[in-house]
């Protein structure tokens, strides 16, 4: 088992380089992985058995995809939550639970162990406590779960189905909620985690198998993992990057970990000290190990 940062090698994967790479989601089926560039509207895919990388644009931001049942995406786009097909990119709109505020736009997004999209909205100009948390059912009603978020990013849920972490990354924490899978009810809202300012903020995270969460530091230069019940860091996964944003576990063993990176709000001097910004990495063989991605019931 790894238990420091130079035990970890992060390669990079596909030639991209995104603004604001998001939202890594592992195909199991087509052994691929999939992620997102938010400000231009662009999920991109690479196969590790053919090597070929494929963009899709779907013409508005996008803030999260995630699969569902049918091989398709649901996605939480600029203007709503919608199906996207995933050959052509063609869009079916869902919902739009927040059309009265025209600055707002969908960010993180994940599919329950249930079968339901859970879906972060904030305001683009970052406006504090203007945006909220969002569930979508299977019968395509959609309900608020937390309100008065300023960026909702980062979600989990645990091995056992009885809790649910949520990031809000101006909170500089990852709050934990008691969880009912039966009815996706959250309560008991608290402070499991906390980072310093010099940790950067909590962005996207993912959770292996032990329970544990993997967390990505905008401009903290690593992915951590944490005990979401002792609130201690376990280990770092140093980076050649500032800015990760998300990650998750893949691969046949779902053991490799996928990192996705921004280089938006870098300057000049920056961008030239980090080339890679905006680069998907992997950390292949880490020790540990993810679970299944969740799918939207279709």
């Amino acid at each position: 088992m790894k238990e420091n940062a130079g035990s970890f090698n992060a390669e990079k994967v596909g030639r991209h380089r995104c603004l604001l790479g998001e939202g890594p989601v592992w195909d199991e089926a087509h052994h691929a992985i999939h992620w997102i560039d938010v400000l231009r509207g662009d999920i991109h895919e690479y196969s590790f058995i053919t090597g070929v990388e494929k963009t899709i644009s779907v013409g508005e931001m996008v803030g999260s995809i995630a699969f569902c049942t049918d091989g398709n995406f649901i996605a939480g786009l600029e203007k709503g939550i919608h199906f996207i097909e995933r050959g052509s990119g063609s869009k079916k709109h869902i919902a739009s639970p927040e059309s009265h505020l025209a600055d707002n736009r969908s960010n993180d997004g994940k599919v329950d162990p249930a079968g339901r999209f859970w879906l972060g909205t904030m305001s683009k100009t970052e406006a504090a406590h203007a945006g909220a948390l969002y569930m979508v059912d299977k019968n395509l009603k959609v309900m608020q779960k937390v309100s008065g978020t300023t960026i909702s990013n980062g979600m989990a849920w645990s091995p056992d189905k009885k809790q649910f972490y949520f990031i809000d990354s101006t909170t500089r924490g990852v709050d934990a909620f008691d969880y009912e899978d039966a009815t996706g009810e959250i309560s008991n809202r608290r402070l499991a985690i906390s980072f310093s300012e010099a940790d950067g903020f909590p962005d996207g995270m993912t959770i292996d198998s032990e329970g544990m969460l993997w967390i990505a530091q905008w401009d903290g230069w690593q992915v951590s993992r944490w005990n979401p019940v002792t609130g201690k860091k376990l280990l770092s996964v140093s980076l050649p990057v500032s800015r990760p944003t998300c990650c998750i576990f893949g691969g046949e063993q779902l053991s490799d970990l996928f990192i996705t990176t921004a280089s938006t709000g870098l300057s000049p001097e920056e961008m030239e000290q980090q080339p890679e910004a905006g680069a998907l990495f992997v950390i292949p063989n880490t020790g540990f190990r993810g679970l299944p991605a969740n799918k939207f019931e279709v």
